[in-house]
């Protein structure tokens, strides 16, 4: 369960936006649950100092970013253990921060200040229970917006009736070979090249797509993945990505020419 995906999105902006709702709702809950000493301070007062927290707050989780990016640039993709890690490490920073504040701000080194384990497990673990899960739902949900951003922008290779088809983005279709009644669908997925067999004729797919080209009767290519050109013994061919060679016939080579030249520009 631990190695399952997380919906995760890596875009600082809704970062930012998880940050201030983070500031929101610190501020709302030190308003009405008044914890640390928030009781001896009128309304006016509240609304003066405690977005001070809520600031301090949404400055903490911006400070844990740089960590949660050197994570996700060490596991790639994001699994379930590596957001409860982030979450793990907030949680531990915020505590020290929060400490340090109350005890050299607030209290100003007071003896009579709570201790250590009564700061912890009365004034910071609930405080916790309650601030945090807005963090966890704001995380979450940007991650589950960005995955059905993705997905709604994935194009289909359709087979026929009701055989399989196949869900991916433009970008990582390299090309598409007629294998009598089938098409060869290569494409990038996680850094690879693989292929998948699709029950439908190449000319029915060519008018699914018209964004792809046709280079030969047998062959459409994604220009996006043209590498160079090859040509000997009076044959022309495209290198697309992975070193996949395709061949192009005169009859479609000024429009494949054209079709590069647009991409590659």
């Amino acid at each position: 369960m631990l190695k399952q995906h997380y919906p995760f999105d890596p875009s600082i902006k809704h970062h930012v936006f998880v940050a201030l709702g983070l500031a929101v709702w610190v501020f709302v809950f030190l308003f009405f649950t008044e914890p640390l000493d928030v009781a001896q301070l009128n309304n006016t007062d509240k609304l003066i100092y405690l977005p001070i927290y809520g600031l301090f707050g949404s400055l903490c989780y911006l400070i844990c970013l740089p960590f949660q990016y050197w994570l996700f640039k060490k596991v790639k993709e994001w699994p379930v253990w590596a957001e409860i890690t982030f979450i793990s490490f907030l949680i531990v920073m915020a505590f020290v921060a929060t400490r340090l504040v109350y005890y050299y701000l607030v209290v100003d080194s007071d003896p009579f200040a709570y201790t250590l384990d009564y700061f912890a497990t009365a004034i910071y673990l609930p405080a916790a229970v309650t601030v945090f899960p807005i963090v966890v739902i704001g995380r979450w949900s940007f991650g589950k917006y960005k995955e059905k951003r993705i997905e709604n922008d994935k194009i289909e290779i359709k087979g026929t009736g009701n055989h399989e088809s196949i869900r991916l983005h433009l970008k990582d279709l390299i090309c598409i070979q007629s294998s009598d009644n089938y098409v060869e669908v290569t494409f990038k997925e996680g850094g690879n090249v693989k292929t998948q067999l699709i029950r439908n004729k190449l000319t029915a797919v060519e008018e699914q797509r018209p964004e792809l080209i046709r280079t030969h009767r047998s062959f459409l290519i994604n220009a996006y993945h043209f590498r160079q050109w090859k040509t000997g013994n009076r044959k022309v061919n495209v290198m697309l990505t992975g070193d996949l060679e395709v061949p192009v016939s005169k009859t479609y080579q000024a429009a494949v020419e054209t079709a590069v030249n647009s991409t590659t520009e």
